[in-house]
């Protein structure tokens, strides 16, 4: 008997390629199509507008003058811009840090700690996001007030003076900060939440069986978990905390446009629209766009460079 050896049938084609239609190769652009219709309306549009008019000597009932790069000369021999400058950063450090930091250590106490009414303090954490950033601002600004401000009162309490927040420069800018801050944790703290809920109950029971106290348990389980949306929140809170406008437009009934009689707490979006909408100087408000937003682009980079290089403590 001798053995034959057969080639093998060949396997019918289970993943030929199918050909779709040219409406169905389509349909997918035109789902995701009207948020880019829409964005380079009302985004992209503006943005290049703003490059163009920064161009130009712009008068918006007069002459339009091409200036080349007179404005951005201009911008850069302008101390009042440096001291907007200067003060957004501030105003910015000073909120998004403390804010990051608590929102972090509020998520890990709502996902852990056995609660009564859980779901009532999640909830309570929306209510600063959902209350209108005036009244927010003119609340915290008669805390703060000189003469009757709860604040002063409560120092006075203990010996201490009262303190003028918007005489000087540190102290206007902390009382931007708290209600900056006031306004984002509780969103923030409900980002972290909502992560830490898609983290496995198993996981911290089993760091608990092995020994790991709560701190242990924060830094090598919900830290690590919360990267990818720590990484989100610094990006986005960089991006809005250099846009701060309307605290310290209402911070401040004498002098709105400069917060201050020495332009103390005026930030750069103030001082655009002091400019722009001000002293009608079209051309240097966009200038000074143009400069807020190239600032933007390179502190929002060097935070997403720097958070995405943090590696989680092993051990």
């Amino acid at each position: 008997m001798s053995a034959t050896l057969s080639r093998p049938r060949s396997l019918p084609a289970a993943t030929a390629r199918v050909r779709h239609s040219l409406p169905e190769r389509l349909a997918p652009y035109a789902y995701i199509a009207p948020f880019f219709l829409i964005f380079a309306v009302f985004g992209l549009v503006p943005l290049l507008f703003t490059f163009y008019v920064a161009l130009f000597d712009w008068n918006p009932i007069g002459e339009h003058v091409f200036v080349g790069a007179g404005n951005f000369n201009r911008l850069l021999a302008d101390t009042r811009f440096w001291n907007a400058a200067w003060n957004t950063i501030s105003i910015w450090l000073l909120s998004t840090v403390p804010q990051l930091v608590l929102a972090l250590g509020l998520a890990h106490l709502l996902n852990h700690a056995r609660l009564r009414l859980a779901v009532w303090w999640r909830m309570s954490m929306l209510v600063p996001y959902i209350t209108s950033v005036a009244a927010t601002t003119i609340v915290f600004a008669q805390m703060f007030d000189r003469d009757y401000g709860l604040l002063n009162w409560l120092l006075g309490l203990v010996g201490a003076g009262p303190i003028d927040f918007l005489q000087s420069g540190w102290t206007s800018h902390l009382m931007i900060a708290v209600m900056v801050t006031w306004r984002w944790f509780g969103y923030t703290t409900l980002l972290y939440l909502a992560s830490l809920q898609a983290v496995p109950r198993t996981v911290y029971e089993a760091a608990a069986v092995d020994g790991a106290g709560a701190w242990k348990q924060f830094r090598h389980i919900s830290i690590p978990s919360l990267r990818p949306v720590i990484v989100f929140t610094i990006v986005t809170s960089t991006i809005g905390g250099l846009q701060v406008f309307t605290e310290p437009l209402l911070v401040t009934t004498t002098s709105p446009l400069t917060c201050g009689a020495v332009r103390q707490c005026q930030t750069l979006t103030l001082f655009l629209y002091e400019q722009g909408f001000g002293r009608f100087q079209f051309g240097y408000g966009a200038a000074i766009g143009v400069a807020l937003f190239v600032l933007i682009i390179a502190i929002a980079s060097l935070n997403y460079v720097l958070s995405t290089r943090i590696r989680p403590e092993r051990g």
